[in-house]
């Protein structure tokens, strides 16, 4: 398959501290919905499948991991077998930053060194100073901006701002061409939209199965 076509799958893994608003985000992306109540995730990857003119089948994989990290083998799998990384923090909540930071490293890490495709997401967009953030997004990307030399997008769930963003930046670091690309359908919507299929969590003694 040549550059232009584009990869026939894509896997997008979801990597941050409990409770920051990674499954709000996914949630938000693929349904256009948000829900109040905070439920904890254990690992539920999601699967959209569309076929492409004159290129195939696009499949295109959204790996939502716990916060929690109970199995570090299951952390480390979903890594290797990536293709790009949202790493999300809460701007009101400086210590999930500073596990996005601890999750950057362990990623480069594991991929020996290499520069990976890191969007750097911050979650609760909506809330302003007086609502409790603490992380402006001035500072925040400053560092991953120009000194990580990652992506940085601000976007917030409950509102639905910049969800999209976030997907855009995430694919186009994986060189989608823009045809290809789902997020773009969520501004026209005469184009077919694909179906999503939702897998059950995945459990302990299959977590190796993540090719």
């Amino acid at each position: 398959m040549s550059p232009s076509e584009g990869p026939s799958r894509v896997r997008l893994v979801f990597l941050g501290a409990a409770g920051v608003g990674k499954s709000a985000l996914i949630r938000r992306f693929l349904h256009d919905r948000f829900e109040h109540k905070y439920t904890r995730t254990v690992e539920e990857l999601h699967v959209l499948e569309y076929d492409t003119a004159g290129s195939g089948k696009m499949r295109l994989e959204i790996l939502d991991t716990s916060g929690s990290y109970s199995f570090p083998a299951m952390r480390e799998l979903s890594i290797r077998h990536s293709d790009a990384f949202a790493l999300v923090y809460a701007v009101d909540d400086p210590g999930s930053l500073e596990e996005v930071r601890r999750l950057r490293d362990e990623i480069l890490e594991l991929r020996g060194g290499k520069s990976a495709p890191i969007t750097v997401v911050g979650s609760k967009a909506d809330l302003t100073d007086t609502e409790g953030r603490v992380l402006q997004a001035a500072d925040v990307m400053a560092t991953v901006e120009g000194e990580w030399e990652a992506n940085f997008v601000e976007a917030s769930a409950r509102t639905g701002e910049n969800t999209v963003g976030v997907f855009g930046a995430l694919l186009q670091q994986v060189n989608l061409p823009p045809r290809l690309n789902p997020a773009a359908w969520k501004r026209r919507d005469t184009v077919p939209r694909p179906a999503v299929k939702k897998r059950p969590p995945l459990k302990k003694n299959n977590s190796c199965i993540l090719s």
